[in-house]
């Protein structure tokens, strides 16, 4: 991040990438120790499974809503899942609902404690199973597992 914030301050100017790394050698040692790692952040590795997983996601899902919604006769079943969290509370569960709502053929209607409703535009479709592999995809992210 701090050396992306370089770039973008120097307008990519090579050369000042000689005081760029001391910078940024700087702000990465300033940074570690006013605002130390903690548990439950997020993790490097983890933000990317969960990119890919949602663009991968994303993309197929919007192939497969789309050939639905093109199909001169939709054969629609939509339903209400009740569906057990195993995430803990806050960001993580956030981000499943929110993430839930982007992705094509389901969204997240309501969260009480542990359990989550999720409407799906064709009860035929393995909602429950993508919605539990981006549960731990996300809880890869936050550096914990699934309940």
């Amino acid at each position: 991040g701090f050396v992306f914030l370089w770039w973008v301050l120097t307008e990519g100017n090579l050369a000042t990438w000689g005081l760029g790394v001391v910078a940024v050698a700087a702000g990465v040692a300033a940074s570690l120790r006013l605002l130390p790692p903690r548990p439950g952040a997020v993790s490097v590795a983890g933000f990317f499974a969960f990119v890919f997983f949602f663009l991968w996601q994303s993309v197929r899902g919007g192939l497969q809503v789309a050939a639905m919604a093109l199909s001169p006769r939709p054969d629609l079943a939509p339903c209400v899942l009740d569906w057990p969290v195993g995430l803990p509370p806050g960001p993580p569960r956030l981000l499943l609902v929110a993430s839930l709502g982007l992705m094509p053929g389901t969204v997240g209607v309501r969260l009480d404690d542990d359990r989550l409703q999720i409407h799906v535009l064709d009860a035929r479709l393995p909602a429950a199973a993508e919605a539990k592999a981006l549960e731990a995809v996300i809880a890869r992210l936050f550096g914990g597992k699934t309940a």
